[in-house]
């Protein structure tokens, strides 16, 4: 039996004792989990969730037939040739201006006859029977323009800060809270480790219940790597755009 399940136990137990002695039944606070404070172990106890190996899930994703126009080659070239040699040592907010946003203002993440566009540093909270999950993505996809309203795909960026959880967990957290806010299946993410990208799908069963796919690694210092992710992130843009124009 895991903790979880014992908890959840203790819980019932409570309650009917308190209610044969004739008294109120005061269930403990619950203590919100944030997003860049949680681990895998942390997860397990409060959800069922596991990790699936098999890459063949980003198939469809990665090997899409997606044309780039003629500009995308000459813009990611000259991007390489500006920052390559600085991205190792950028801080989190530096990689942001000088990199990241140069890649998601080309590719256009903000529609407004669409109405959804990239959020950075928004709170975001899921609020279940025993657990809260809260806290501010570095980046999201999201329905709305002055505020986000439906949380579509997630990018976590790493901090190298002691004590800091892996950026794994970080995103999977919050790919938890997406998933379970929208009662979706499936919902798709990314995580950044220094120049490395991983793309990572997660699966929902039934509420509260999980598996999670990792994408092998893109190194967005070599010209091929960040073609290919600026690719992948473009096949996102299209399937939201298509989610949204089916009204979900």
């Amino acid at each position: 039996m895991t903790k979880k399940e014992l908890l959840e136990r203790n819980k019932e137990l409570e309650k009917r004792i308190a209610k044969l002695e004739n008294r109120e039944f005061k269930e403990d606070k619950i203590i919100p989990h944030s997003f860049s404070k949680t681990s895998y172990e942390q997860l397990q106890e409060l959800v069922d969730i596991n990790k699936n190996f098999d890459n063949d899930i980003f198939d469809n994703w990665f090997n899409s037939d997606i044309k780039l126009n003629n500009e995308v080659e000459p813009f990611l070239i000259k991007l390489l040739e500006e920052e390559s040699f600085l991205l190792y040592d950028y801080n989190e907010e530096d990689l942001k201006m000088y990199f990241l946003s140069q890649i998601f203002n080309h590719i256009k993440f903000k529609i407004r006859e669409k109405n959804f566009r990239f959020f950075s540093e928004e709170n975001l909270k899921y609020e279940a029977d025993n657990f809260i999950l809260n806290g501010t993505p570095d980046f999201f996809i999201a329905k709305g323009l002055d505020r986000p309203k439906k949380p579509y795909f997630f990018i976590q960026e790493f901090k190298q800060e002691k004590g800091t959880t892996d950026p794994e967990y970080q995103l999977l957290a919050e790919l938890i809270c997406g998933a379970e806010l929208n009662n979706w299946k499936f919902i798709k993410g990314a995580y950044i480790k220094g120049v490395h990208w991983r793309f990572m799908i997660l699966e929902r069963f039934e509420k509260h219940k999980y598996q999670y796919f990792v994408s092998k690694s893109f190194d967005s210092s070599d010209i091929n790597g960040l073609t290919a992710i600026y690719k992948n992130l473009i096949y996102i843009k299209n399937e939201v755009i298509e989610m949204i124009d089916r009204g979900e």
